[in-house]
């Protein structure tokens, strides 16, 4: 039997490979790291408290970077400076940027929306559009229909719906997620997917446990990259436990949204207190 055209399998997509050169954090001092190289199939978390220059880092990498930032990194394509017809051309860019506040003002049908992503791509594969919208609806919980206007979509069937046109329609190889946590997506089911199209995925996240799971994790601090961390395999248990406590919340949430009253034999048995430590 012949692969669909959306199959992990039959993908054709340019391989890229991205590297990331320090800039300086605020006060001027360069940042610690000599590159940071980013390959197919990668993941990489970054993190740091609010302020510290998550979006900046991630930014850099939209627009390729050639420290004309206020950060001064340079990001590399392959090795070399990026052609200018990808930093230029929407089409052509091999990087989708998706974050908590993207939003779409075009008044069109989700249907038609997606037509026209396909036309720009100029790949003729009109049969993707009722692909994307399954694939989508896997990711939130409010299902989408093709019929639906795009700005009537909530923020998680937008970015849903994002994501899903960037792996099967654009075939976007790096993709850019900022807290995507919040828009109310089934992260297990987007990672997974991700994994399955060897994207390269980069999230910019405050959840434990998409930390927790990525392959890299990039520490910021004042603007800059003070670490970067690569898991030894210590964290397996903290995992197991994170990935835990989250399907709970997730269902959780879930019951809660439709109305259901939560009983008392579906809470979290509470942990005992160690001696000596304080509540």
């Amino acid at each position: 039997m012949k692969a669909p055209a959306d199959d992990p399998a039959m993908y054709s997509e340019q391989a890229y490979e991205l590297t990331v050169l320090p800039g300086s954090n605020r006060n001027g001092k360069r940042e610690g790291f000599d590159r940071i190289v980013i390959r197919p199939g990668d993941s990489l978390s970054i993190v740091g408290p609010t302020g510290s220059g998550k979006s900046a880092f991630i930014n850099d990498i939209e627009v390729l970077a050639q420290e004309d930032t206020v950060t001064g990194r340079t990001i590399l394509m392959n090795g070399e400076e990026p052609p200018e017809e990808l930093v230029r051309d929407p089409a052509k860019k091999p990087i989708a940027l998706i974050s908590q506040n993207t939003r779409v003002i075009a008044d069109l049908s989700v249907s038609r929306f997606l037509a026209l992503h396909i036309q720009a791509r100029d790949t003729g594969a009109g049969h993707l559009i009722a692909r994307t919208v399954a694939l989508a609806n896997k990711f939130t919980g409010e299902k989408i229909a093709e019929g639906m206007r795009m700005t009537e979509l909530s923020g998680g069937q937008t970015r849903s719906l994002l994501i899903a046109d960037a792996i099967l329609i654009g075939q976007t190889p790096i993709l850019l997620l900022d807290e995507i946590e919040n828009a109310g997506i089934n992260k297990e089911r987007v990672i997974a997917c991700l994994r399955e199209y060897r994207k390269a995925v980069i999230f910019v996240t405050h959840d434990p446990y998409i930390a927790l799971i990525t392959g890299r994790r990039i520490v910021m601090k004042n603007g800059a990259v003070s670490a970067v961390i690569e898991p030894d395999g210590s964290e397996r248990e903290v995992i197991s436990t994170v990935a835990g406590m989250d399907a709970y919340l997730w269902d959780l949430r879930e019951k809660i949204r439709s109305g259901d009253l939560v009983g008392t034999d579906e809470a979290i048995p509470a942990t005992p207190k160690k001696e000596g430590v304080a509540a």
